[in-house]
């Protein structure tokens, strides 16, 4: 009967030689060259409408991502400045008078 054993050492065997096939052509500059300059491509694309998209939130007078986490960091640290007052206040109420 056809067991597991032997599906799995066909599968690794199957597994082995693809995997060095992949890593030659993937190793290729056949491959590697336009693919590197699709990605690229693709990232200076991703940074041009990335900075559309902030110019047209400006022009909006909407807050941008980077306004958006700058007022988030300082809301996060007058957070913490007020948890550090309240253990303050706590502790000086513990205090005997």
């Amino acid at each position: 009967m056809f067991g597991w054993d032997t599906w799995k050492k066909g599968f690794d065997r199957w597994e082995d030689k693809t995997a060095k096939v992949f890593e030659k052509v993937l190793r290729a500059p056949v491959v590697l060259v336009p693919a590197g300059a699709a990605l690229t491509v693709g990232m200076r694309a991703k940074a041009a409408a990335d900075a559309l998209m902030e110019a047209t939130w400006a022009a909006m007078r909407l807050p941008t991502r980077g306004d958006q986490e700058r007022a988030l960091h300082q809301l996060n640290q007058l957070q913490s400045q007020l948890f550090d007052l309240r253990e303050r206040l706590e502790d000086l109420e513990k205090r005997p008078r």
